[in-house]
């Protein structure tokens, strides 16, 4: 599949901002309140356990203060919005039952046409809950689970309580407990040991209503020997109100397994993004992360790997791409926690007129992991003399044999480049093209084919009108 969300810059359109007509099952009213919180978990007929852990959650979002250390959040006004909206007809996984409406949204988006074309598996989420979830017949047989969360939960509730909320608890930060309070949709994904699902697993997000909130909670675990490719996509409606997406990503990789999430975000530019990813990693697991943001008001968003074991890796690459009237406030951290583990973060931004980005990173090493070694490489295209980018980075060793690189660099497209190309028959828009995407190939290459054409061919639709 391909995500066609298009930004056309010439005159200021989101071609996937168009909205349904609400039809809901239920809609919670505006803000965050206990009763709002009950009865989400009331509509999903939640053991005891997991309404009071809501409410606990709850309870600990109310006793944090808004981060300040970040992008300019005092425009989200948390009262303004809806935390819990249930289309009618959700969680099938026949899509001839998805409601007609909501196929359509879907059918524009190329959901059907993405399982068609050999995914293993393909979740869709509509407002607060997974209308379509599949997977196909091979990959059942073999084990493997690809379920909405609140299937997950039932279906497997010991392998749930197991994992939920251990990588990523409310406690860690004030958006891990709004979702926390009031998670709902995502996916519940476990691959058995030694299976390799060697095509990916996909799931695509889409905010409807105005002024609504999306606080999806995904669990993956990754068991022994085994291997597996997650694919996230995300499109919102343009409203003159802001919407809030708030999601939950924990990933448990055992021993010798191999896992990549791969996101492609572009929300409409009045939409908060405000997430927290991370996985465990345990001994010669590898967890990579290959992250595209592009659209929304704000970003804020830090793929982790904490490295638990012995041998353990992980890999974050991150592209970031802010426009006029954008903060993308990317970048990663990993934790060393053992021995001869490795890590590595790239990332790479590219502003243009008063859009900015920033890099902001984290590598921790514990004493007593010994040989642990991390790089970071972080580089900024500018665009033009209104774009801004920041580089916020924080290294914190405590070990003596560990070894830790750290580079940065800000550059220009220049007019002698530009010239160059264009005495080679470029157009002046074609050559700044040429060289951005020279300048995000390493982590275009490590997408699938046609995410990658899809990634160059969003940035190239930015692109439109910035030089000259």
């Amino acid at each position: 599949m391909t995500i066609n969300p298009e930004v056309n810059d010439i005159n200021n359109t989101y071609e996937y901002g168009w909205s349904n007509p609400e039809s809901y099952a239920i809609k919670a009213p505006k803000g965050l309140r206990r009763d709002v919180v009950e009865m989400i978990s009331k509509a999903k007929d939640e053991p005891q356990w997991m309404l009071d852990f809501r409410l606990k959650a709850l309870d600990i979002f109310n006793s944090k203060p808004m981060p300040e250390w970040g992008a300019d959040l005092s425009g989200l006004n948390l009262d303004e919005i809806y935390y819990y909206i249930k289309p009618e007809g959700f969680n099938t996984r026949s899509w001839d039952d998805v409601p007609e409406d909501v196929k359509n949204t879907f059918e524009r988006l190329g959901i059907p046409e993405a399982e068609r074309a050999a995914l293993a598996g393909v979740g869709a989420q509509y407002e607060s809950e997974m209308v379509y979830h599949n997977l196909k017949e091979e990959w059942e047989k073999l084990g493997v689970v690809f379920l909405s969360i609140e299937d997950g939960l039932k279906e497997y509730p010991e392998l749930f309580r197991e994992h939920f909320a251990t990588i990523v608890p409310p406690e860690d930060n004030k958006f891990a407990a709004i979702n926390s309070a009031v998670w709902s949709g995502g996916s519940f994904v476990y691959v058995p040991k030694g299976v390799k699902v060697d095509i990916p697993l996909q799931t695509y997000f889409r905010i409807n209503a105005e002024s609504s909130g999306q606080f999806e909670r995904t669990l993956i675990i990754i068991d022994e020997g085994a291997q597996a490719h997650y694919i996230e996509g995300c499109t919102a409606p343009s409203y003159s109100s802001d919407s809030f997406h708030s999601g939950v990503i924990e990933i448990v990789v055992k021993e010798g397994a191999r896992f990549r999430y791969s996101t492609i975000q572009n929300w409409s530019h009045n939409v908060y993004n405000l997430v927290t990813q991370r996985a465990a990693v345990y001994g010669n697991g590898v967890m990579e992360w290959v992250d595209g943001n592009l659209g929304s008001k704000v970003t804020m968003k830090y793929p982790a790997c904490y490295l638990l074991e012995d041998g353990a890796r992980g890999e974050i690459l991150s592209i970031a791409m802010a426009g006029r009237g954008q903060h993308q406030d990317a970048g990663g951290k990993i934790v060393h926690f053992a021995p001869y583990t490795s890590g590595s973060i790239v990332s790479k931004s590219i502003s243009k007129d008063s859009g900015r980005s920033s890099y902001r990173g984290l590598v921790k090493i514990y004493e007593g992991a010994k040989y642990a070694k991390t790089n970071v490489e972080c580089d900024a295209l500018l665009l033009d003399e209104e774009a801004r980018t920041d580089t916020y980075p924080y290294i914190e060793i405590e070990e003596k044999t560990a070894r830790v690189g750290h580079e940065a660099t800000v550059s220009k497209i220049n007019d002698d480049q530009i010239m160059y190309l264009q005495s080679r028959g470029l157009s002046k828009d074609q050559a700044a093209g040429l060289i951005v995407r020279g300048f995000i190939e390493p982590i275009a290459k490590e997408l699938p084919l046609e995410y990658a054409v899809e990634l160059n061919r969003l940035i190239e639709l930015e692109m439109e009108g910035s030089v000259g």
